[in-house]
């Protein structure tokens, strides 16, 4: 029967065999040499500790660079994505090509790309106060626990094309310091049916988990009147515009239980506040937008925040109030876009001049793929009298679109060319 030996004594008796075994030589080198061995049996004694339980099957010990991806308990897809750099890159392949850290699988399913930072937005924009008001209280009330207060989850934010409604939230969102979990209208459809209520409950998550770490978010839905409203008759309602109300619905009565697909615990999340942009919300379906889930606000700008609006886009113009105030009244009609289109057109000139003295044939090799940089000019000089001269070309041209309507022709009466007006030039038919 055998039994087992302590270090203490497994060392004792090593040490024991090495001075009992016969050592052959001068007394120098016997000693040197068992001086060796001896030195080897201590540290052999000092190793041979018991195995910390992290050891022995639990978490690991492990100290240096790689401490970060044993201590994370995140997927492995993930894991190879932040092993990149770590070692060289002879082992392994660029980005978006074969190597050892790329990840194989790429998906909103593991890598979260729908948040957005308004970093890019530069100081000195005109928010509305109303506008911030509407925001500012919505996102409060409901992250505040109010006695017997139902509080609307879904703030419907809706009003004319064009008015600035996304650019607005944006601006207040920077401002209340929340980088929101955002989707557009595009995502609400889907070849596979079921697809778009699942990424609004993995987005709605997403901003739950961001809230549990912290920091306030919210899910930001851009014109969600086109994604899921229906335009008309001949708008097609799929299973998918069905969902996305339904699902929309559910969260909005049950904004702390918000399961994902295939997953049935009962497990309460934060709760997350919903803002979505839109032009028409009586396209949506009506139990969505009733009171108790949606809270609606009607946006249309008045004479001063058209101003104020207009202010932040000529800010680096050099165009006083007084010119300003002066041009918003002169196209009363039009939408705040209109004077940042009517902006950018007063570049026109500039940029022909520009293209006449390159030439046409190398305008490819300068603008693509350049050695000589960004392209730099002069800004043109904007006095009254030219926006007022632009302007009046943009209105000319919405005009023609009014008036010069050639769909109707075709399909009603189908025109042939000579036979109507619609390929005959103005000049020429008025003769």
């Amino acid at each position: 029967m055998q039994t087992a030996m302590t270090p203490q004594v497994a060392g004792s008796a090593m040490h024991s065999s090495i001075v009992g075994r016969r050592v052959g030589g001068s007394p120098a080198t016997q000693g040197a040499r068992l001086g060796r061995e001896a030195r080897v049996v201590v540290r052999a004694d000092a190793s041979r500790k018991p195995k910390s339980r992290g050891e022995s099957g639990g978490t690991k010990d492990q100290k240096g660079r790689w401490r970060g991806m044993d201590e994370d308990i995140s997927d492995d897809q993930q894991d190879i994505a932040r092993g990149r750099l770590m070692v060289d890159s002879l082992f392994q392949g660029a980005t978006g090509l074969d190597g050892t850290h790329n990840a194989v699988l790429s998906s909103a399913e593991y890598l979260a790309t729908a948040a957005r930072s308004f970093n890019n937005i530069e100081d000195g924009y005109y928010i509305s106060p109303a506008f911030l008001d509407k925001i500012t209280i919505h996102i409060a009330k409901n992250f505040m626990e109010l006695p017997k207060i139902k509080v609307p989850l879904i703030l419907g934010i809706w009003g004319g094309k064009g008015q600035g409604k996304t650019f607005q939230a944006n601006l207040a969102f920077k401002k209340l310091g929340i980088a929101p979990i955002v989707m557009s209208a595009g995502e609400l459809e889907s070849g596979n049916a079921g697809e778009p209520a699942k990424l609004i409950r993995q987005r709605y998550r997403e901003a739950s988990d961001t809230i549990a770490k912290g920091k306030m978010c919210a899910l930001f839905i851009n014109d969600l009147d086109a994604g899921a409203g229906r335009m008309g008759d001949t708008t097609q309602y799929t299973v998918n515009n069905q969902m996305v109300n339904a699902t929309l619905m559910n969260i909005a009565d049950n904004p702390t239980n918000v399961q994902l697909p295939g997953v049935y615990t009962q497990e309460e999340i934060p709760r997350v506040p919903i803002i979505c942009t839109g032009n028409d919300f009586s396209t949506l379906y009506a139990p969505l937008i009733r009171d108790g889930r949606m809270e609606k606000y009607y946006w249309n700008p008045t004479r001063e925040d058209r101003i104020g609006v207009c202010m932040g886009i000529f800010q680096e113009d050099k165009v006083n109030r007084g010119q300003v105030e002066k041009l918003v009244d002169a196209f009363p009609g039009q939408s705040i876009d209109f004077f940042g289109a009517l902006r950018a057109r007063v570049y026109d000139d500039k940029v022909r001049d520009w293209v006449e003295d390159l030439g046409m044939e190398n305008l490819g090799k300068r603008l693509v793929n350049s050695k000589e940089g960004k392209v730099t000019f002069e800004k043109p000089e904007m006095t009254y009298e030219t926006l007022l001269k632009y302007g009046n070309l943009l209105v000319d041209e919405q005009d023609n679109v009014k008036r010069v309507q050639l769909a109707d022709s075709y399909l009603s009466g189908a025109a042939l060319a000579g036979k109507s007006g619609t390929s005959i030039p103005e000049a020429y038919a008025e003769k």
